[in-house]
């Protein structure tokens, strides 16, 4: 019996003359990954992305795990592929449905009819299905209202596939087709977080981390290149570049009040975020703030450090509490990860009483006090590299 992938189009059915474009960037996105499970045909037909194996020894299990969390589709099935003739229908559905309906009593049969040459109409052919799966599977019942699983026969040009309930996918906008995006890494929760909701909005993910060693450690650095790995399963590759921020923090700590300490550190941070962006063809920043989760986040702290770049700086986790970023870190699997207790570069000389309402003038006096040209030209020329990707086609 042979099986097909089933992946359904989210927004990209509501975009006008641009719909194409955006197509063939989820095409091509999902041709790569398909590529590392072996030889499969990707084609898009009716507002339905097909992944049908071309070899027996295809990985199916694969392809279909990472088709799930490809930004653009909204829906994924595994699906059983029968001729367009009732009988073939009927035979194919009683031995692949079985394992779905196995434990289970209340089910809904569903037809699409694609293909208006079918001589059956939608309700007739559900109606059969159905009639098909009391007929075979003694203790099933129709339950239109409360099914445990919901059965389908989709009639579409070339054959008619026979599925249960499909998995929801990842949603969103393809991969690359918004622009790219310079995401400030830290090894927290929000940041991770962040990336993949711009990511979900179609925004190519670059990463940029922020080092203090040897105030920091190695295992920290390993931390956010397995949350840069984790990421890599929405985003297919990340190039994470690497600035230490050793030298500034130090000039800093010697030279400005405490009280500036964060925000200063956060101009800098802001200033080779903005270097690094325009070096890797970036058009805007990503940052994890939520608005007053901490001293560095508050309105007027803001205003300050969004007043030293001229990129724009998204915020994806602006209005979102604690609660709902540690949720999203949980379904998206990078929790785990970032809660790993290693210091990351803000908690080195940490100031006891930081600046909650600075004012601009004051800040940039502070900023006098160090040659912060000279630190941002030794911090840029340091810059390290690594790509991080989850299967070949990125290589």
């Amino acid at each position: 019996m042979k099986e097909i992938i089933l992946c359904k189009f989210g927004e990209i059915v509501l975009k006008g003359a641009n719909r194409s474009t955006f197509e063939a960037e989820l095409l091509r996105e999902v041709r790569r990954r398909a590529a590392a499970y072996g030889n499969f045909s990707v084609r898009s037909v009716q507002s339905t992305l097909t992944v049908e194996p071309l070899d027996a020894d295809c990985d199916m299990d694969g392809v279909y795990d990472t088709v799930r969390r490809v930004f653009g589709i909204t829906g994924v099935v595994r699906a059983a592929v029968a001729e367009k003739n009732l009988e073939s229908i009927l035979s194919v559905a009683r031995d692949y449905l079985a394992p779905a309906l196995a434990g289970k009593h209340r089910f809904r049969a569903d037809a699409k009819r694609s293909d208006k040459r079918f001589p059956l109409k939608s309700p007739e052919l559900a109606a059969e299905l159905g009639a098909e799966i009391l007929r075979s599977f003694p203790g099933m019942r129709v339950d239109l209202h409360t099914p445990e699983v919901t059965v389908w026969v989709e009639i579409r040009e070339e054959y008619a596939f026979i599925h249960a309930d499909q998995e929801k996918g990842a949603g969103g906008m393809p991969r690359a087709s918004a622009g790219r995006g310079l995401l400030l890494l830290s090894g927290g929760i929000d940041s991770p977080v962040a990336g993949y909701m711009m990511a979900k909005r179609g925004m190519e993910i670059e990463a940029l981390h922020f080092e203090s060693f040897p105030y920091t450690s190695e295992r920290a650095r390993e931390k956010v290149m397995t949350l840069a790995e984790e990421l890599c399963g929405y985003c297919s590759r990340i190039h994470v570049h690497v600035i230490s921020l050793t030298h500034i923090q130090e000039e800093l700590r010697d030279r400005c009040e405490e009280d500036y300490f964060t925000l200063l550190l956060r101009i800098f941070m802001m200033r080779l975020a903005e270097r690094c962006a325009a070096r890797f063809g970036c058009g805007a920043l990503i940052t994890g703030e939520s608005l007053g989760q901490v001293a560095s986040q508050t309105l007027e702290a803001i205003r300050v450090t969004d007043g030293v770049v001229s990129l724009p700086v998204f915020r994806p986790c602006i209005g979102m509490d604690k609660e709902e970023i540690v949720t999203l870190a949980r379904r998206i699997g990078t929790y785990e990860t970032s809660v790993l207790p290693y210091e990351d570069c803000c908690t080195v000389f940490t100031p006891r009483h930081p600046r909650t309402r600075p004012v601009a003038a004051k800040v940039l006096a502070e900023l006098e006090k160090v040659d912060h040209v000279a630190l941002l030209e030794e911090a840029f020329a340091g810059m390290e590299t690594e790509t991080k990707v989850i299967f070949d086609g990125y290589r």
